[in-house]
């Protein structure tokens, strides 16, 4: 990710700057994995995809907005969830959604309401444990809709099913922000980059996330264990350092100690 990119989209993060789209904060952090990405041609495909599905649902009915949506994206672009390769990081890149037809819940999802916002549709996305959809709802006629199963839609008990909640609770379908989509998009990628040991990847997720919460000791401690995989002594030791500074009372306080003692020991062999 550039320098630009990087401080504009942890500002919005951060609530220090300006905010971004949807569809060019989604497509900024995708340059962590394809950093020369071209966004104009990617933001280019969705208004054209935009175009299309107007041209289609002129009138103002929601459940004619949302056939003419699953009919175009699903239907006849092929849209659908990686079921086969689900942890492929290019799921998570919103960029690679519009080429390969194929992604996540969260970026189809992302995909599903940028189109939805050219059009000025009330589309939003809807944060359930383990899994995301969008919800269509203009005050007449309202839907949950799975991007992932090819656009089923959804009543309220069929979102608890797909969580895998046996008790339903009305928060887990209160609509979620940009910046709670994009925090979701964020620790996906960690998780990816941390579980096939792409550590350079993994090391710019961090620094993005300890730049947008500084005083939060457990990244210190997350990045601390990267920059030890990748043979950082010294920067593996000022986060450890950082950690017990921002997290005095933690339950694995002694364990640190011990990482931290072993690496000052290990850099004064280098003397």
């Amino acid at each position: 990710m550039d320098e630009p990119g990087r401080t504009q989209l942890r500002n919005m993060l951060a609530g220090t700057g300006g905010e971004m789209d949807l569809d060019r904060a989604a497509l900024t952090l995708a340059t962590i994995e394809f950093p020369g990405l071209e966004m104009d041609n990617c933001l280019g495909a969705l208004d054209s995809f935009a175009r299309e599905i107007g041209s289609r649902a002129r009138n103002g009915n929601g459940r004619d907005y949302v056939d003419a949506v699953n009919y175009f994206l699903f239907q006849e672009m092929g849209l659908r969830g990686n079921e086969e390769d689900y942890y492929d990081p290019h799921n998570s890149c919103l960029n690679e959604v519009i080429a390969r037809r194929v992604g996540i819940p969260i970026t189809l999802s992302v995909l599903y309401m940028e189109i939805s916002r050219r059009l000025t549709r009330p589309v939003f996305g809807i944060g359930l444990p383990g899994h995301f959809v969008v919800q269509y709802n203009d005050g007449y006629y309202s839907t949950f809709i799975d991007p992932f199963h090819g656009g089923e839609l959804l009543s309220a008990d069929q979102c608890y099913d797909r969580a895998q909640m046996a008790i339903g609770d009305p928060r887990v379908l209160a609509p979620v922000d940009k910046k709670q989509i994009l925090f979701r998009m964020i620790n996906n990628l960690r998780g990816i980059y941390f579980s096939r040991r792409r550590y350079t990847k993994a090391l710019q997720v961090m620094d993005l996330l300890i730049d947008i919460s500084p005083r939060l000791g457990e990244l210190r401690k997350q990045r601390a264990q990267l920059y030890l995989q990748m043979q950082e002594m010294r920067k593996a030791r000022a986060d450890l350092e950082e950690y017990l500074r921002l997290s005095p009372d933690a339950e694995d306080k002694d364990a640190m100690e011990a990482q931290l003692k072993n690496v000052v020991r290990w850099l004064a062999s280098l003397n």
